[in-house]
């Protein structure tokens, strides 16, 4: 088959890396559209995957909105002259719309259920969506659930083992403490009238009295803490992640990169009622209250009080390694659910559905 795929952000790279490397082995042909985004270009660079550029990723939502036909029309363009006989990204409006004007099926993958914007303008137009066993929403006969959760495409030990040379850049040994700090620019659809980290600098300053403290930013940070930003090739941030001591930031989906990897976790964001909103996604609660993997607070008082607890116990990150343990014997390797999901399509969705009808 022809493939094409919509890659939106840097995660998507990871997310599809494996599955791409293993469909083109099996011969299917796979090329991928993209905007300018953050680091995305470059990892794109750095795996030698088959892409184009449609154009500059937009930051506001009134930017967003004036794109959205501009960049249906240049994906069209490409499908035009590449002939898809598929289509697949995670959860892409554009590649939703132009799967309906060229005729062919389009397979979404969902992990986010309050991306309420992003759903309207793409559930409509897609043939199959794919989310994690314990996703929250419901989307009927199309819907096709795995047990595993995104991340663990691209972090499953199948597929992820840790470089211990990006500590060597950073002067660090196995045995030192740090922290890593996750800052969001907050311009995502699914981010509206969401809040995160209201003071930087105490957070900053509270944790380094227990170890190093890396950043890691959308945004630029204020001037007081670009002296922490830290400064390592895209593709090695998974492996320091693996070895920190402790994650806190804003930012979901690094939350979950560092649960399923055996760090703590901790994530700082509210909706505009005060409410912490990890309690609006299946991935957070089954990672928080099954594997205990995970926190997530709507404030960073009470999000630096757990934090301040887990560094004292020199014991954590042994124990996060034992929850991460228990969690990977439940699940399953997505990347490679993934390849045989996509490469026997549509009969394996057909295959999934009637297993899913036997069982009721």
């Amino acid at each position: 088959m022809k493939i094409l795929i919509d890659i939106g952000h840097p995660a998507h790279v990871h997310f599809f890396k494996g599955t791409v490397k293993d469909l083109s082995d099996k011969g299917h042909e796979i090329l991928m559209v993209t905007r300018n985004k953050e680091m995305t270009v470059d990892l794109l660079k750095k795996y030698e995957f088959n892409y184009i550029t449609v154009g500059e990723h937009q930051t506001s939502m009134t930017g967003k909105a004036l794109a959205l036909l501009q960049f249906d029309y240049r994906i069209y363009q490409v499908a035009k002259k590449f002939r898809p006989d598929l289509l697949v990204a995670l959860g892409s409006p554009y590649l939703a719309h132009v799967s309906r004007v060229i005729h062919k099926p389009y397979i979404s993958f969902w992990d986010t259920e309050d991306a309420n914007l992003i759903i309207k303008l793409t559930s409509p137009f897609t043939d199959t969506i794919c989310t994690p066993s314990c996703f929250l929403r419901d989307f009927g006969e199309r819907q096709v659930r795995f047990e595993g959760y995104k991340e663990l495409a691209y972090l499953h030990p199948d597929e992820f083992q840790p470089d211990s040379s990006v500590l060597d850049e950073l002067n660090l040994t196995v045995n030192d403490r740090f922290i890593i700090v996750r800052f969001i620019s907050w311009a995502a659809s699914h981010d509206v009238g969401l809040q995160g980290i209201k003071d930087p600098v105490e957070v900053v300053t509270t944790l380094e009295k227990y170890g190093k403290v890396f950043i890691s930013s959308e945004k630029p940070p204020v001037p007081e803490l670009e002296k922490y930003l830290l400064h390592i090739s895209p593709e090695k941030f998974h492996s320091l992640l693996a070895y920190a001591t402790l994650y806190i930031g804003e930012g979901g989906t690094i939350t979950t990169e560092a649960a399923v990897l055996g760090t703590p976790a901790i994530h700082i964001e509210a909706n505009a009622k005060g409410e912490a909103t990890g309690n609006t996604s299946g991935n957070f609660r089954e990672i928080r209250d099954t594997y205990g993997l995970m926190y997530f607070f709507p404030d960073q008082d009470a999000a630096l009080k757990k934090a301040v607890q887990i560094l004292e116990n020199t014991d954590s990150k042994q124990e996060w390694q034992q929850k991460r343990a228990r969690l990977l014997a439940d699940k399953i390797n997505v990347s490679a659910w993934m390849t045989d999901f996509i490469s026997e399509y549509p009969e394996s969705c057909q295959k999934h559905l009637t297993e899913r009808d036997t069982k009721k």
